[in-house]
């Protein structure tokens, strides 16, 4: 017998992969890796909650959009390039990034399909979110930076919580991931995260992909104090989390309960639970939940 949740998770995931892939406007390095680059997509039309000319430079919300995938190497920025496009069309600026992801690293000790790598997964976003506002203003010049919203679906939603929150990560962190203060930021809107790598495990999400990104469970004491969204709270910065409600990829309770310790911490999270949709329709510009998420965006940057 057939399990009718796994049924609609295929679906779903065939509808937003039938997507072709969308190419950026401009493309830009921001180091040596090949995979240390960001696509940039200008706005295709005016944004609604400000009616400006969306070609006139510094007037288009920038929106950096960091892809999901487990952080494992065969999913890269390509599956979200519709995306991307759909929000430009909505009348954003688009930077999405790519960073490396894993491998069967010798030294991680593991069989199968590794996530990410440590510390260069990481490394890979604070290098990319710190170099962004030069590349935008020569190859995006409609973002207005004092407008950015981080986003990102899966794994990228862990990173974009995590970019958000490199002023409070404790001392000791790798060279180039903490800052003395909080990036510009108008907020975050996290599509489904493993924003709560605790419960992500305890949950056998992706395989154990948390303890694979933190390079297996002996490390994992020792580091999860720098990755961990639910481990470094309060931010401070304004932060949404959308999670479909029939998720079976990563359920709804890693979501519910980061912004539980959110709320222990003294911050206030929001979450938009939707009925009737899974992990994938976040990211599928033919899904309602798509249009849910370009709002949510629309309410912080607009």
């Amino acid at each position: 017998m057939t399990d009718p949740a796994v049924e609609r998770d295929a679906a779903e995931a065939a509808s937003a992969f039938a997507h072709p892939p969308v190419a950026p406007d401009a493309s830009a390095a921001y180091g040596d890796h090949p995979d240390h680059v960001v696509d940039f997509y200008a706005p295709r039309a005016a944004g609604g909650g400000a009616g400006a000319d969306a070609g006139a430079p510094g007037t288009a919300p920038l929106v950096v959009l960091l892809h999901g995938g487990a952080w494992r190497a065969p999913y890269d920025r390509q599956h979200v390039s519709p995306l991307a496009d759909f929000l430009a069309r909505r009348g954003f600026a688009v930077a999405s990034v790519e960073y490396r992801r894993g491998s069967s690293l010798p030294h991680q000790n593991a069989g199968g399909a590794v996530a990410g790598r440590w510390p260069e997964t990481f490394d890979d976003v604070a290098a990319a979110l710190d170099a962004l506002p030069g590349l935008a203003a020569v190859h995006l010049p409609q973002a207005d930076l004092r407008r950015t919203v981080l986003t990102g679906h899966s794994a990228g939603g862990h990173l974009a919580l995590w970019a958000a929150a490199r002023h409070v990560l404790p001392a000791g962190a790798p060279a180039g991931w903490r800052l003395p203060a909080p990036t510009v930021l108008r907020g975050v809107v996290a599509l489904a995260p493993i924003a709560d790598f605790e419960v992500a495990e305890e949950l056998g999400v992706c395989g154990g992909a948390s303890a694979q990104l933190l390079g297996g469970p002996v490390h994992w004491a020792e580091r999860v104090p720098y990755a961990d969204p639910a481990a470094l709270l309060p931010t401070g910065i304004a932060t949404t989390v959308v999670h479909g409600r029939e998720d079976v990829v990563v359920p709804a309770a890693v979501a519910e309960s980061y912004v539980a310790a959110a709320a222990k911490a003294g911050e206030t999270v929001g979450l938009t639970l939707l009925d009737g949709v899974g992990h994938f329709p976040l990211i599928d510009p033919a899904a309602d939940a798509c249009a849910v998420v370009a709002e949510e965006i629309s309410q912080l940057a607009w």
